[in-house]
Parts: C-alpha cells; structure tokens; sequence
C-alpha cells in the first residue's frame, strides 16, 4: 500500500470522526439549549434596564414631592400674609391673585407629573412580573434540556473518542510530509483528498492533462491546480 492509499484510508476515518464532532456540534438539543441560554440573558438584560428605570423614577417622584412641599409651604405663607397685610388697593390684589395662581400651576403641573411617572413605573414594574415569569419558565425549561444533552453528549462524545482513536490508528506508517500536507490543505478545504474520476478532480470535476494523468496513475503526489486536493489515482 502506497503512502497515498494509506493517507485516503486516513482520511476516512478521519472524515468520519469530523462528522461525528460536527453532529454534535450541531445537535438539535444543543441548539436550543444555545438559544434558551441567550434569551435568558437578554431577559436578565431586560430586567437590569427596566430596574434602573423604575428606580430613576422613584427618584424623581421624591423630588417632585419635595418640590410640591416647598410649593404649598409657599402657598400658605403667600395665604397668611393676605390675612395680615390684605391688599391695600386693586394693583397689589391682583400682585396677589397673580402669585398664587403661579403656585396653584405649579402644584398642579407637579401633581400631572408624578401621576404620570408612578403610572409609567406601574407599567415597567408588571412588565418585570412579565419578563420574570417567561425568564423562570424558560430557565426550568433549560434545566430540564441540559440533563436530556449532557446524556446524549456523554453518549456520542464516547462514540466520537473511539473514532479519533481509529483514525489515530490510521497514521502509523503514514510519513510526517504526506499528514504535514494534508493538515495544510484541510485547513482551507475538506476532504484534503480526491479521487481520479474519468480523468477529473473528484473534488471539483477538473479535468486533468495527460502528463497529470500519467503522474496520478504512477502514484505520484499531485494536487489539483483548482481546489488544492491531493489526487489519488
């Protein structure tokens, strides 16, 4: 057997131990195990955003009400000095009239305010009660699938190890150059090796010249000028 047909038996065991890796990879339980974990984070997310906002507008609904209290202080100092120095003529009544009226606004502007931030800090907060429901659900949900593939992996990456072994198998006898080579072109195309089919590049369906063909058919180390594949007759 030459170094080449030792390499293409390589490659099949090889090829075959990949597949198994990318099954496993690619396992439909994995995947949604994949998915489950980000929409679990995106909902952790959600909620840190959504925290800091309600906390934003407590903050400033304290602020409000300190600023309603300083407001209706001023309202009733504004009240008792009518009561001790009532307006002497029609101008300073209406100085009068005119300065409360600015606070009864600005009472009422704030009491507009905080009805309006407490409703929109209601609304964050259910749609935490929301978004803490979907996110413990899909939490046991996740749980429950981690068991399910922790099993199936343990199963396949068992299968998987006896594979890498055979393919390991497969080297003895296999020159450093030849795997060196097929390592470098595995790297940018899978399988590294082809078959000569009616004159072509099994890869790629190339076609080859006679003294290529000549160089094949005499088991000699030749790539493919289109794909890179080494070409085994």
């Amino acid at each position: 057997m030459t170094q080449l047909d030792m390499l293409w038996e390589y490659q099949l065991a090889d090829t075959e131990a990949d597949s198994m890796a990318h099954a496993i990879r690619q396992s439909p339980k994995r995947q949604k195990l994949l998915k489950l974990r980000d929409y679990i984070r995106d909902q952790q997310e959600s909620l840190k955003s959504l925290e800091g906002e309600v906390a934003a507008m407590m903050d400033r609904v304290e602020v409000i009400k300190e600023a309603i209290a300083l407001a209706d202080d001023q309202l009733k100092a504004l009240q008792k000095r009518v009561q001790e120095e009532p307006a002497a003529n029609s101008r300073e009544a209406a100085v009068f009239i005119s300065e409360a009226e600015q606070l009864f606004n600005t009472l009422n502007d704030f009491d507009s305010e905080v009805r309006r931030v407490s409703k929109n800090a209601s609304d964050r907060e259910r749609r935490q009660r929301d978004i803490k429901l979907r996110a413990y659900k899909s939490k046991q949900e996740f749980d429950q699938l981690r068991v399910e593939y922790d099993q199936e992996y343990k199963e396949k990456s068992e299968i998987l190890d006896k594979m890498r072994a055979a393919a390991e198998e497969k080297k003895k006898g296999i020159e450093p150059k030849y795997l060196e080579r097929y390592n470098s072109i595995k790297q940018h195309c899978t399988p590294p090796m082809a078959k000569l089919i009616n004159g072509q590049c099994g890869g790629c369906n190339m076609g080859f010249p006679s003294s290529v063909l000549a160089a094949i058919k005499a088991g000699k180390q030749v790539e493919c000028e289109t794909c890179g594949r080494l070409i085994i007759g």
